[in-house]
Order: structure tokens, then C-alpha cells, then sequence
């Protein structure tokens, strides 16, 4: 599963483990990324996302017809 969220598009940052004695390794800071099924009015299914700790927040704000409305006009589809 890729480590990107479907509603806010966030993906891994990248940079380094600094030991005690500063020598430098690379690492990932991965997204807190989640399946999570919603029920969509407008289109009456459940509508399967990949979305982040923060997605689900805007989905909170903005409901989840707005949201996926907005990935459907990005993306051409769910």
C-alpha cells in the first residue's frame, strides 16, 4: 500500500538518523495513513479511502460528500 493519503495528498518526507556522534543514515518519516470506509449520501455506497490522521480531520470539517467530490474531480474517480 502506498504511503500517500487520498484526501490531503500527503506522502513520506525524507532525511536522516543523527547518532550521538552526528554520523547520518537515511530514513523515512512515513504518514499515518488508514483505511477507513464511509457511507456517501450522494452516491448511496460505502466508499473505501487511504487517508491520514489529518484527512480524516477535513473530512470531519468539510463532510464527505465535499471531499469526495473534490477527489473525484482530481482524479476522475474513487
Amino acid at each position: 500500500m502506498s504511503r500517500t493519503c487520498q484526501v490531503t495528498g500527503a506522502r513520506p518526507g525524507f532525511g536522516h538518523h543523527v547518532s550521538h556522534s552526528h554520523r547520518r543514515t537515511k530514513r523515512r518519516f512515513d504518514v499515518n495513513v488508514q483505511r477507513k470506509r464511509y457511507w456517501v449520501p450522494t452516491l448511496c455506497r460505502h466508499v473505501t479511502l487511504r487517508v491520514s490522521a489529518r484527512g480524516i480531520k477535513t473530512i470531519d470539517q468539510r463532510g464527505i460528500d465535499a471531499v469526495v467530490a473534490d477527489i473525484v474531480r482530481r482524479d476522475g474517480s474513487l
